[in-house]
């Protein structure tokens, strides 16, 4: 029997179907493979005790002819951002350690409801605060191409967990790119969906305007069924869209053939070239774009005059909404509470958010605090809202005269673990390309365009395309991937190096 770790998560849903493999089989062989490797990887904070008997309910409802869906018995990764009944909901934080929610989140209810299989809870950095998993209260996840590498962030752990062949598929959330910029640095396909297009009911808040919900797969085909499962209207989001969707999946077949690429338009920004660029970056990126030429798309240089300002706008939204969302860590209501003999309400409070928060979670607390406090309000946060404004408005005009934007997906490859933990705004800046689109709420997806030829890492290039227009980024995205995997001979991730003797 083929490995079944290596098989995509239709290749998979597909010999599911046919009867040749058991849920059983292929949940153990995914659990076999994060024994295996995760101890070097670390993209696991928390593995399932129930995955195998999830698995065996839905062999049995596939053996009694009962009527599944496409996705039954596929094993996935969830974020610990998500909150489980069935396994603890830190958001990679010591404030939530051990914490129990007493319900799922609305896209794990989903995901459950479809079939799938919850492995475990992936690592991220603490309430979705970095660009690299290095925060996370419980140490940091490695890259799968290089371990001394960090993974992205926040959402490290469900990418490498893809890259590392110990899931098919991951759900993440991205607030200013943790799932796109994790995709571009291990090889995989990430998707920041319209914001309000897929539930945030359950996902522990970091910035409520800003946060969405998405998928990481290993192709773009993988990503558009899992979208597919947890889109849709949910009456618990206040910000949930109303009104159908198309099937993401469908679109991402369509693209496969290349035609949607002809007399496309993809508008390149001139703001997002050349300086703070790795020319390894910008090399892979300039060659998708002369494929996606080659394939009939017209490529149009445009401009958005205000993206330069879109990591100084965001880094006052972002505290701010923080600050206000992480008041609920109170000692008194739920999780961690360190007792203070004699002391206050308050003394008690102080002395559990100290324990309870790490120093970047502290750091964007008081920015974001002062930010909003009397006096600076209209200057810090007023202001950048009114920058928001200013860079929708570029999308609009671009969007106007083309039909998708490409972007490098981040402006290098994987730096190394400690690199940048002492330079936060060199940390910040890894977000450059990403940041817009969630200021201006439009779906975005990274999809890997090759290796780096100045240090052999992965690169990938991100698609934008206007709000509830995501099926578009499959179709192109999708077409890409095929123009180039047929390049390469194959997927890129089976390029990768090899992990923990030769088991990859």
């Amino acid at each position: 029997m083929a490995d079944l770790t290596r098989l995509t998560a239709a290749e998979l849903a597909a010999e599911l179907a046919s009867g040749a493999v058991s849920s059983v089989e292929a949940t153990q062989a995914h659990l076999d493979r994060i024994a295996q490797v995760d101890g070097d990887v670390g993209a696991f904070l928390h593995v399932s005790e129930h995955a195998i008997d999830q698995a065996k309910r839905i062999d049995d409802a596939r053996q009694a002819g009962e009527e599944l869906a496409e996705l039954a018995g596929v094993p996935l990764a969830v974020k610990d951002v998500l909150v489980t009944t069935d396994m603890p909901s830190t958001s990679g934080s010591k404030i939530l350690e051990g914490y129990m929610s007493p319900y799922d989140a609305t896209v794990v209810a989903k995901s459950r409801a479809a079939g799938l299989i919850p492995l475990g809870k992936t690592n991220m950095d603490e309430f979705a605060m970095g660009s690299s998993t290095e925060h996370s209260a419980y140490g940091p996840t490695r890259n799968p191409w290089d371990l001394d590498r960090i993974p992205g962030g926040s959402g490290g752990g469900s990418a490498a967990a893809v890259a590392a062949f110990e899931a098919p598929l991951a759900l993440g959330s991205d607030t200013g790119g943790s799932i796109r910029q994790p995709a571009h640095v291990t090889g995989t396909v990430g998707i920041k969906p319209t914001y309000g297009g897929v539930s945030r009911y359950g996902a522990i808040a970091l910035a409520s305007s800003l946060d969405q919900i998405g998928p990481v797969s290993r192709t773009v085909l993988d990503a558009g069924l899992l979208h597919d499962v947890i889109g849709g209207h949910d009456p618990h989001d206040a910000t949930s869209l109303e009104g159908d969707w198309p099937s993401f999946a469908a679109a991402a077949r369509e693209g496969a053939s290349g035609e949607v690429l002809k007399g496309l338009k993809v508008g390149v920004v001139r703001e997002l070239q050349g300086e703070g660029f790795q020319p390894g970056v910008s090399e892979s990126f300039g060659a998708s774009i002369a494929a996606l030429e080659k394939a009939g798309a017209e490529i149009v240089e445009i401009s958005a005059p205000h993206f330069e300002y879109a990591i100084a706008a965001y880094y006052l939204i972002l505290p701010a909404e923080a600050s206000s969302n992480l008041a609920k860590f109170d000692s008194v209501r739920f999780g961690l509470r360190v007792d203070v003999p004699g002391g206050t309400v308050e003394d008690v409070m102080s002395a559990t958010r100290d324990a309870g928060f790490g120093p970047e979670v502290k750091r964007r607390i008081i920015l974001g605090t002062y930010a909003l406090s009397a006096g600076y309000y209209d200057a810090y946060y007023g202001s950048a809202q009114k920058v928001r404004t200013l860079i929708q408005q570029d999308f609009a005009n671009a969007f106007a005269d083309v039909d998708v934007i490409a972007t490098p997906s981040a402006p290098t490859t994987a730096f190394r673990l400690g690199e940048k933990l002492d330079d936060p705004l060199a940390m910040y800046a890894n977000d450059l390309a990403t940041i817009p689109a969630n200021l201006a709420g439009v779906p975005g997806i990274s999809v890997p365009s090759g290796l780096a030829s100045d240090d052999g890492l992965p690169v990938g290039i991100q698609f934008l395309a206007p709000a509830r227009e995501d099926a578009r980024l499959y179709r192109v995205g999708a077409a890409l991937e095929t123009i180039l995997t047929d390049e390469w001979g194959g997927p890129l991730l089976d390029r990768a190096p090899e992990l923990n003797g030769g088991t990859r």
